[in-house]
């Protein structure tokens, strides 16, 4: 396997994990699971929950170090973008249009101590 190949792997076990993570941080504040890597021809989100009477879609980013920046920063406005329009396919396909929903990130820092960040209503 070469470099780019084995960062690669890396990066998504390291990706799988924090989603496993933010599904665990978000099960004991009472958040259903809906739906995990939930894709459509626009993009993926990552966790879709139900919090109380809202649909709740919710982006995962998680970091080994600060390196980069915080995981949050890196839910661009690009990236924002594909994760509404997933969003709004989701809720049209499952006829939940009438539903509240919202958008929130969760950011994990996972080298040495495990360091969850909670950004509910994290954008427009």
């Amino acid at each position: 396997m070469n470099q780019a190949a084995a960062s690669k792997t890396r990066n998504a076990v390291l990706g799988k994990s924090g989603e496993e993570e933010a599904r665990r941080f978000l099960l004991k504040k009472g958040y259903e699971i809906i739906a995990q890597n939930y894709r459509s021809p626009f993009g993926e989100v990552d966790l879709i929950c139900k919090d109380q009477n809202s649909v709740v879609f919710v982006e995962v980013k998680t970091r080994k170090n600060l390196n980069f920046g915080d995981g949050a920063e890196a839910v661009v406005p690009k990236k924002q973008k594909k994760i509404i329009k997933t969003a709004l396919y989701f809720l049209k396909n499952k006829h939940l249009e009438a539903h509240p929903y919202r958008f929130d990130v969760v950011s994990i820092l996972s080298g040495g101590d495990l360091k969850i960040s909670y950004i509910p209503h994290a954008f427009p």
